[in-house]
């Protein structure tokens, strides 16, 4: 992966190269825009890791700039952060930022070290986002048995096999990591958005289910004893 690259969007010049200094230092590549107008060509044109965004600039507003960025990166399956890098910092201000698609809010009162910290922050944050739809949307194939975890579906021997969501959200877990062992706890902490209760003795009998459902290739799921379950590694 190379460098990070940072837009400042920002109409003062003295604020602009405050900010693109401690960022080079920090070790970013920076682009700087003056106007909104600006930042959305350049947004458009540079592949923009994150970008900083003054709220009072001239012309097109930094909310209307904001909401511009987050509809064209959301679009192209992206979510770019946006800090809102502002003078402004009553309550309604940050409130409205956030409103208009922007992930932080810092006031020009800062700190260098924590706006750098902050960005960082937001940038951890999107790529965890982004591995998570990615793993979301993944199928996950074993032998004949096929996990399509984007439409929630699974399939064996191109038969659909009707599981409960419960069902389906263990099997997913296990089949995510062949071999691994997972508690009966770790299992109730993945599922338990699925069924409003879930207990170590009910995991063990959506397991039993499971099994069942996926005839011979239930031996797919083992139990260890003492511990939890796993999925057979084929390798």
């Amino acid at each position: 992966m190379g460098k990070i690259t940072i837009l400042v969007v920002e109409d003062e010049a003295a604020i602009q190269q405050l900010v693109s200094y401690n960022l080079i230092k920090a070790g970013f590549n920076v682009t700087c825009a003056d106007t909104g107008e600006e930042a959305l060509e350049c947004f458009l044109q540079e592949s923009i890791d994150c970008v900083l965004l003054d709220l009072m600039l001239p012309g097109m507003s930094g909310l209307e700039v904001c909401e511009s960025i987050r509809r064209k990166s959301e679009k192209n399956g992206r979510h770019t952060p946006i800090i809102m890098l502002t003078a402004k910092g009553e309550e309604t201000d940050i409130v409205e930022g956030l409103e208009y698609g922007a992930d932080d809010y810092v006031t020009k009162q800062f700190s260098p070290k924590v706006l750098i910290a902050r960005i960082k922050a937001v940038l951890r944050r999107g790529y965890e986002r982004q591995k998570k739809e990615e793993d979301d949307q993944s199928t996950i194939v074993v032998g004949d048995l096929e996990i399509n975890k984007g439409r929630h579906e699974v399939t064996l021997q191109g038969e659909l096999l009707h599981l409960t969501m419960t069902e389906f959200g263990i099997l997913a877990l296990l089949a995510s990591k062949p071999g691994w062992v997972f508690s009966r706890q770790q299992i109730i902490d993945s599922v338990r958005g699925y069924d409003f209760l879930v207990t170590p003795r009910a995991i063990d009998v959506q397991i039993f289910g499971l099994r069942k459902k996926m005839g011979s290739s239930g031996k797919l799921v083992e139990t260890v004893r003492g511990v939890g379950y796993r999925f057979k590694s084929t390798s």
